[in-house]
C-alpha cells in the first residue's frame, strides 16, 4: 500500500478520535460543575441573591408585614439627615481607633515573642489563638461578667488595690474602652500568627548585617524588622479596618448600643432599623452605603498607603 493510499486512513483514524476527546473534555466539565454545584447553589441563594433583593429593597418602604412601596431614593437621602447615623458613624470611628492600632502592636509584640520562644512556641500560639476559633457570642457573655459593676472580677481587683468600682458597660466613659477591649483580646491572636508568618520571611542575614554594623535590638528593629515586615502590616491593616467597621456581636452582648448611645456603632444601628423599627428599606440603604464607605477606604488604603510597603525581599 503506498503512503497516499494510507492517508485517508489516518485522518479517518484523527475525525473518529476527535469527537471521542470532546466528549471526554465534555465529560470531565460537568463532573466538575456537578462537584462545585453544592458551594455554586450556596453563593447564588446566601450571597448573591440577598445582595440583588437588599439592593432593589433599599429603593422601597418595606416593614416585612405589608408589600413593599416604591421610594426611590428617599431612603438614601435620610442618611444624610438621619443624627443617629452620624452618632454611629462616629462610636464606629472611636472603636476603630482603639482596636486597629492597640490590637496591631499587641499582635507584633506576641509575634515577636513567641518567634524567640522555640520550645513553647507551638503552645502559645495555640492559646493565643483560642479566642478566635471561639465564639464571639461566648466571649462577649465571659466578658460581660467579668465587666460587671458588683461583681465582676475587674472591679474586685480595683477593691483589693483600694481603688473605687468603674462602671466598665454602664459609665459612657468607659462602656467603648471595654467593648475595644473585649475585641482586640479575640482578635489579637488571628493578628499574630499572620504576623509571626511575616517574621519568618524576614531573612536572618539582615539582622546579622545589622549586628556585625553595631545596630543595637531597637535599631533592628526599626531598620529591618519594620520595613521587611511592612507587606504583612498592609494587609493586617487592611482586614482591620474592614472588620471594625463591621462590629455587631460584642456591642449586641455588652451593652446593647448603651449607655446613652454611647456605643451605638452603624452595625448595630443597622439591625434596629430592620428588626426592631421593621424599616427594611431604610436598613438595605444603610448595608450599601456601609460596603461604598469600606471600598472607598479600602481603595485609598491601597491607593495611597501600598505605595510605603516594601515588597522586595532580600
Amino acid at each position: 500500500m503506498s503512503a497516499n493510499q494510507a492517508m485517508p486512513a489516518s485522518i479517518a483514524a484523527v475525525q473518529v478520535g476527535a469527537p471521542r476527546k470532546r466528549r471526554a473534555s465534555n465529560k470531565g466539565l460537568w463532573v466538575g460543575l456537578a462537584m462545585l454545584a453544592p458551594n455554586l447553589l450556596g453563593f447564588l441563594v446566601f450571597y448573591a441573591g440577598p445582595m440583588v433583593a437588599g439592593f432593589g429593597i433599599s429603593f422601597t418602604h418595606w416593614d416585612m408585614l405589608s408589600s413593599p412601596k416604591w421610594a426611590g431614593l428617599a431612603n438614601y437621602r435620610q442618611l444624610f439627615n438621619d443624627d443617629l447615623i452620624r452618632v454611629s458613624l462616629k462610636n464606629t470611628l472611636i472603636y476603630s481607633l482603639i482596636t486597629i492600632p492597640g490590637g496591631m502592636v499587641i499582635a507584633l509584640a506576641l509575634a515577636m515573642a513567641v518567634k524567640e520562644t522555640v520550645r513553647l512556641g507551638t503552645l502559645y500560639r495555640s492559646l493565643f489563638f483560642l479566642p478566635v476559633v471561639t465564639s464571639t457570642i461566648a466571649v462577649a457573655l465571659i466578658w460581660k461578667s467579668i465587666f460587671n459593676t458588683d461583681y465582676g472580677l475587674l472591679n474586685w481587683l480595683l477593691d483589693l488595690a483600694g481603688l473605687p468600682p468603674v462602671g466598665w458597660l454602664s459609665d459612657s466613659r468607659w462602656a467603648m474602652v471595654s467593648v475595644s477591649l473585649v475585641s482586640i483580646w479575640k482578635t489579637m491572636g488571628y493578628n499574630m500568627v499572620i504576623l509571626l508568618a511575616g517574621l519568618f520571611a524576614v531573612p536572618q542575614h539582615l539582622y546579622e548585617a545589622a549586628a556585625i554594623d553595631g545596630a543595637g535590638a531597637w535599631r533592628r528593629f526599626i531598620n529591618v524588622t519594620l520595613p521587611m515586615l511592612s507587606p504583612t502590616l498592609f494587609f493586617v491593616l487592611v482586614i482591620s479596618v474592614i472588620s471594625s467597621f463591621q462590629v455587631f456581636d460584642q456591642v449586641y452582648v455588652l451593652t446593647d448600643g448603651g449607655p446613652g448611645n454611647a456605643t451605638l456603632v452603624y452595625n448595630y444601628y443597622l439591625y434596629q432599623n430592620a428588626f426592631d423599627f421593621f424599616k427594611m428599606g431604610y436598613a438595605s440603604a444603610m448595608a450599601y452605603a456601609l460596603f461604598a464607605l469600606i471600598f472607598l477606604i479600602t481603595l485609598f488604603q491601597v491607593k495611597f498607603l501600598n505605595k510605603r510597603v516594601q515588597y522586595d525581599q532580600v
